[in-house]
């Protein structure tokens, strides 16, 4: 059938043959969609779901030993057989899943920020003012980001200060969670007039900055009257930081 196509096409002008060869091109899809039985390819979309939940329960059990060894230890001093003898799984079956211990706390870690953001998207959907969401957020980061000296946070005492000196490109995309919260309430803070126009994005890194810098950093000195810095203390900074318009962030983020 194809080769008599093919003559047909030769005989015929420019146009038929460009119109005998889309028809042919049509009828050879069809023919491979027909090749494949409907029933054949919903069972193998019903194996590959299957094993993809397995994977994403496999998955789950690893990060959720590991969480508790942290809360129990208070420190990431803990082994990959550890984690497995908990999760009751096979060694075999972790390393099908995470290349190391690196890379499992590293998933703790973007799965501890991504929650933090959802949190805080959840917690400011409720405000009308726009300007009143970047303000509840921010009080929510700081909330979330301050512990006290006696509070064990090994994954972000511990593990995140490791990764910002060895791994600085893996805590950048882990913050892309929250960066995208805090860039789309300063973008409509920005539309609704409550603030300066600028680049939302770049402004909304050193708010984010300033926040969790301020909250993880060591509180009063002993000794010292100074008292602590509060989450609003920390706001009135940074709105007033934004509202002084500076040439460096004013226009838009791309290029960056």
């Amino acid at each position: 059938m194809k080769v008599r196509l093919s003559k047909i096409a030769e005989r015929d002008s420019v146009g038929s043959r460009s119109c005998l060869s889309l028809r042919w091109s049509i009828v050879l899809l069809v023919n491979e969609a027909l090749t494949e039985p409907a029933w054949r390819q919903r069972a193998v979309e019903r194996s590959t779901r299957a094993a993809k939940q397995r994977a994403e329960q496999r998955v789950q059990g690893f990060l959720d030993s590991a969480q508790q060894l942290l809360a129990e230890r208070g420190t990431t001093d803990f082994t990959v057989q550890e984690v497995v003898d908990r999760s009751k799984q096979s060694l075999r079956s972790f390393y099908q899943h995470f290349d190391g211990k690196h890379e499992l706390l590293l998933a703790l870690f973007e799965d501890a920020l991504s929650t933090s953001a959802a949190e805080i998207r959840e917690a400011v959907a409720a405000e009308s003012d726009p300007l009143g969401r970047l303000h509840l957020a921010v009080e929510w980061l700081y909330n979330q980001s301050h512990h006290e000296p006696t509070e064990r946070r090994p994954l972000f005492s511990d593990f995140a200060l490791q990764l910002m000196i060895k791994h600085p490109a893996q805590v950048a995309t882990a913050h892309v969670p929250l960066l995208a919260v805090f860039t789309e309430l300063v973008e409509q803070a920005a539309e609704a007039g409550a603030i300066p126009p600028g680049k939302p994005r770049r402004r909304a890194s050193l708010v984010m900055q300033t926040v969790m810098f301020t909250a993880q950093s060591p509180g009063v000195p002993v000794g010292s009257h100074a008292t602590p810095v509060t989450a609003e203390e920390i706001w009135q900074f940074c709105l007033g930081g934004i509202m002084a318009t500076s040439p460096a962030l004013q226009g838009s983020d791309s290029g960056e």
